[in-house]
């Protein structure tokens, strides 16, 4: 990478290397894989990620006062002052180090990267999402040097068997939040939209005596544009987990009472 500069001298970064942390929309990440088309994944871009796509907590939001201190958080902070401070400054010729695995974490590696790789084939549990699973032992190891550095400080080897095992768990987990992930984008918007609807409807009809109106579904609800919200409905319906009745001049949703561990209406 080249450096211009016309204040100071240019340079040249060699061998340099880039981490990425992205927070985005699920509305506008849908719309760039939907201009992307199967570019994204089909270059393996998307599977250089570790993914995560956690539940809203709206409506679950009360309000707490913030602890005096933040132990846990001050330590890691400590941490990772103590080891930038060891590269301060530009680096300007990066020569990467090898980092070698323990017996055991190597052994752990081996068995995590086997049963992935059992599982791509076109009848495996991850062949949906084979182009993230096929790179995820590869970011599991990439953990455990990163967890190795971290608690160790050394830039070498050998990383311990519980880095590994930790870093295949973190890994795995965002494996499966790709997978779920993935396989929603793949429905249609309405169905997507429907799943999410309905689980937020048996939250809502459980722990109210009454059911819901439209108004309080749109506005609270996981959907909260008015078409996708009728149409997510309509797939509902359709399928009978749902109706919508009027009660007093207003609409309301009612949800099947099988859903709610009730005898089916």
């Amino acid at each position: 990478m080249r450096i211009d500069r016309r204040t100071a001298p240019s340079y040249i970064l060699k061998d340099v290397r880039l981490t990425v942390g992205l927070q985005v929309q699920e509305a506008a990440f849908r719309s760039f894989l939907e201009k992307t088309g199967t570019l994204a994944r089909g270059s393996g871009f998307m599977a250089r990620f570790l993914v995560c796509w956690p539940g809203s907590t709206q409506g679950t939001r009360t309000f707490k006062e913030a602890p005096a201190t933040w132990p846990a958080l001050a330590r890691y902070h400590e941490r990772m002052t103590e080891l930038l401070q060891r590269q301060r400054g530009i680096v300007k010729g990066i020569i990467p180090g090898m980092v070698d695995l323990s017996d055991e974490a190597k052994a752990l590696w081996i068995k995590f990267h086997d049963t992935i790789e059992t599982e791509l084939a076109s009848k495996g549990t991850l062949f949906d999402v084979r182009d993230v699973a096929s790179k995820v032992a590869d970011n599991a190891a990439r953990l455990a040097v990163i967890f190795h550095v971290f608690e160790t400080g050394s830039p070498v080897g050998p990383v311990a068997e519980r880095h590994m095992a930790g870093a295949i768990r973190v890994a795995a987990w965002h494996l499966k939040e790709s997978q779920r992930f993935f396989e929603e984008l793949a429905q249609p918007q309405e169905i997507a939209d429907a799943a999410r609807l309905e689980g937020w409807l048996v939250s809502e009809c459980s722990g109210r005596g009454s059911p819901p109106t439209r108004r309080h579904a749109q506005q609270y609800g996981p959907v909260r544009d008015s078409k996708r919200l009728g149409a997510a409905l309509s797939v509902l319906a359709d399928l009978g987990r749902t109706r919508e009745t009027s009660v007093l001049k207003r609409k309301v949703i009612e949800v099947n009472p099988a859903l709610l561990g009730g005898e089916v209406a």
